[in-house]
């Protein structure tokens, strides 16, 4: 295996894709470092299938640039070796057995580890005679997971595949999903709507929603930069500088707000708490949803028009 390139697992600027008229990404700008397990969450239609599709080089952008490990998508077939990717429904082929499937994917991966292939099927329970055809919604996403992963990839790159599964299929299969990354030093982007996976599994999150990145960064860093204010009704309308309202909400009595700061929240008379990852993504997906937020104020992580 060639050594590990430098660069970023995805680098974006001023990506666009469009459909017809339609915009399925709009000028998003993303820097995503090695190393990392990406959770890419938003509403259904934002545009995150794209935006994966674009990573593997399956379609091509309408404007702008993406680079994958430092390399356009799907450059040659080394770079295509390197990424393995594990599409939404998980597809395999019904007709073929699970033994058919470890075969093609040696026959088409030079850098395929049989080892860890067979292992990972003996630890699934998969039977190698058994057609796919015929296998459960878990079973087929572990196979898919197991033949992207015997590439031994640099970046695993998943499409939703766990969003079909009952609780226990999901449970086992982010749980291999962690062990391969781990056993393979890889970086993994998982595309998902369920935020108990997301912040299960991930440690770097992207809010794609209205076609755009809201937000980016690593999960600790952004929930250290922002904050939930509690406060009189109308006392959040005079923050001070620096703090940027993402998602305010008001009852008779009070005002509560979700804002992120720059750097440190300034000193306020209001109570401050917390705020959970659920609460960060719902906050930016109101605001990109059109719903009135307050006034706008520096910048927090990578947040994007």
């Amino acid at each position: 295996m060639p050594p590990e390139s430098p660069f970023p697992a995805l680098q974006a600027e001023g990506l666009t894709k469009q459909y017809g008229k339609r915009p399925a990404l709009a000028d998003c700008d993303l820097d995503v470092p090695r190393g990392r397990v990406v959770g890419l969450v938003g509403p259904n239609g934002a545009g995150k299938s794209t935006l994966l599709n674009l990573a593997c080089g399956l379609i091509t952008p309408t404007a702008g640039t993406l680079r994958v490990l430092g390399s356009p998508p799907a450059a040659d077939a080394a770079h295509l070796a390197r990424v393995g990717f594990v599409a939404q429904d998980t597809p395999v082929y019904g007709a073929f057995t699970v033994a058919d499937h470890l075969r093609m994917g040696a026959k088409l991966n030079p850098s395929w580890d049989r080892s860890l292939a067979d292992r990972r099927i003996a630890q699934v329970g998969l039977n190698p005679k058994q057609k796919a055809g015929r296998l459960s919604g878990g079973q087929r996403a572990q196979l898919a997971l197991t033949i992207a992963a015997a590439k031994r990839p640099e970046l695993l790159i998943l499409d939703e595949p766990a969003a079909a599964l009952d609780p226990l299929a999901r449970d086992g299969f982010m749980q291999n999903l962690m062990e391969f990354v781990a056993e393979l030093g890889a970086s993994a982007i998982l595309s998902s709507h369920l935020l108990g996976d997301v912040e299960r599994v991930c440690d770097y999150l992207i809010v794609l929603c209205a076609s755009r990145v809201q937000v980016a960064g690593e999960v600790t860093d952004l929930l250290a930069r922002h904050h939930r204010l509690v406060a009189p009704r109308g006392e959040l309308d005079r923050l001070p500088a620096g703090v940027e309202v993402i998602r305010v909400r008001h009852t008779d009595e009070r005002s509560e707000a979700v804002v992120g700061v720059a750097g440190t929240l300034p000193r306020t008379p209001w109570s401050v708490e917390p705020v959970s990852l659920e609460d960060l993504v719902l906050a930016y997906m109101t605001r990109a949803a059109g719903v009135p937020a307050g006034p706008a104020g520096a910048p927090v992580g990578e947040v994007v028009r």
